[in-house]
């Protein structure tokens, strides 16, 4: 299923002896182990030898080793260095400040500091609204992590973070023009990150949470949406969320069914699922009180009956379930027309999917590995989309945030509502004018969308119809 992509990229420095038939048997190795060729270079070219840098990209780690060994396996070539190409991008860190004003002579610095810059504070002193008229506030999203639940990996805390905030910054400045800065804290105590928070909000226009592990999360983000007069948008949860509503508006506009009319199965109820099921019953209810949601964990069927229930599992299944259904996944995809997967690998299969209802759609997000093969859900469902970049319909957040707080940051906005979110997901499914099976959502490099997104969370600003998430 998985095919060997850019993220385990490495280039090996090989030296081998001059013949015409060096490369093909240098692509040959890579090839014979499942390796994929990306480039060849001649570095050093000798009567009896040449040195080329040949680039690979690997399965993962040690995938990658075992290209290095066939390469070191053939006769007469030695291997000089491997480098990771994806550790070399991360040399130094992904991003940096740069000043946007010159700094050339004497009065320059007196107005971009001592003593000009103390008019400015003085002004703000008396008004502080003009913080974001005369700081960088106003263009400013601090990227926020305690490191507890970095990309599915795990609790690896506020340092091994860093990686993971760096490239959203990155992505926030690419897509969107956002000045964005990491804040990993290194504490996961849920008043900690909520005072944290609070008293470094001054200096930002948004809060963006990342990457911090359900339940705490959704304390975390509430109560700040309480304190702060900024918006406070928790990626895992609100991005997921509005790419997912996306994407599923054009998947059932492809097989011309309704969501009203649509039984949908949500397995995995951490932040991203909790977050899906709110958005779509947010959605419903604007629409029409049809369809039917059924949430589905570790332990089955969420329903209100169901012992053990933590407060988020409880408020889930106060929203959903109206049949009262209970049992494994199998049992609630029999007569599903939708599923979306924000879970685990590896959890059903072809004996599932075929119970499934006609011209079903699958949404199988779970990363690296979606919840069902990809290959395996397309023999039948109509519409399958996953997390990754090698199978069409890549439902990325990248397609949200950076439009999201685009718009937020330009309407001054100090929170956000359900009405932005749905405006957000509606504009990222409008950007595609003609869907099919294999195209539901945009590219990420598509330039129209971040616009897009912005202005219809600039204009659900403007309108204020729906109380805060």
């Amino acid at each position: 299923m998985a095919v060997p992509g850019p993220g385990y990229a490495i280039t090996a420095r090989v030296e081998v002896p001059s013949s015409a038939s060096a490369a093909g048997d240098l692509t040959m190795a890579v090839g014979r182990v499942g390796g994929v060729v990306t480039a060849f270079d001649v570095v050093e070219a000798a009567t009896a030898t040449l040195v080329v840098d040949i680039s690979c990209n690997a399965l993962n780690e040690a995938h990658a080793q075992e290209i290095t060994a066939a390469l070191e396996g053939l006769p007469g070539v030695h291997v000089r260095k491997v480098s990771d190409r994806t550790f070399l991008l991360h040399l130094g860190g992904k991003i940096e400040v740069t000043s946007k004003v010159g700094l050339r002579n004497r009065d320059d610095l007196s107005r971009a500091y001592t003593p000009g810059v103390a008019r400015i504070c003085q002004a703000i002193a008396a008004n502080p609204a003009d913080a974001r008229r005369l700081t960088i506030k106003r263009n400013t999203v601090a990227v926020v992590t305690d490191g507890s639940a970095v990309l599915g990996l795990g609790n690896l805390g506020a340092a091994a973070a860093m990686p993971v905030m760096e490239g959203k910054a990155a992505l926030f400045k690419r897509f969107a023009g956002v000045d964005a800065w990491p804040v990993c804290l290194d504490t996961q105590d849920t008043e900690e990150i909520i005072r944290t928070v609070q008293i470094l909000a001054p200096a930002y226009g948004g809060i963006n949470l990342e990457d911090i592990a359900a339940p705490r999360c959704f304390e975390i983000e509430a109560r700040l949406r309480e304190l702060l007069d900024i918006p406070v948008f928790h990626d895992d949860q609100h991005g997921t969320a509005v790419v997912v509503l996306g994407a599923l508006r054009n998947a059932l506009r492809v097989v011309d069914k309704k969501l009203t009319d649509c039984k949908v199965v949500v397995c995995g109820v951490g932040a991203a699922g909790s977050a899906i099921i709110r958005l779509l019953q947010s959605g419903l209810r604007r629409e029409d009180p049809a369809g039917d949601v059924l949430a589905v964990d570790i332990d089955g069927i969420v329903h209100a009956d169901r012992p053990g229930l933590d407060d988020n599992l409880a408020s889930i299944a106060s929203m959903t379930n109206r049949s009262g259904a209970t049992g494994s996944l199998a049992d609630a995809l029999v007569g599903a027309d939708v599923f979306i997967g924000v879970s685990a690998p590896n959890l059903f299969g072809a004996d599932e999917l075929a119970t499934m209802a006609p011209d079903a759609v699958v949404f199988a997000l779970a990363n690296p590995d979606p919840e069902v093969d990809p290959a395996v859900a397309l023999q039948h469902a109509a519409v399958v989309a996953t997390g990754r970049s090698d199978y069409p319909n890549q439902i990325n957040n990248v397609l949200a945030f950076p439009g999201v707080f685009r718009g937020l940051l330009d309407a001054q906005a100090r929170d956000i509502t359900d009405a932005m979110l749905l405006a957000a997901s509606a504009a990222i499914a409008d950007v595609v004018t003609e869907p099919n099976a294999s195209f539901i959502v945009p590219s990420v490099f598509d330039a129209s969308v971040a616009p897009a997104v912005a202005e219809a969370v600039r204009a659900a600003t403007a309108k204020k119809d729906v109380a805060p998430v």
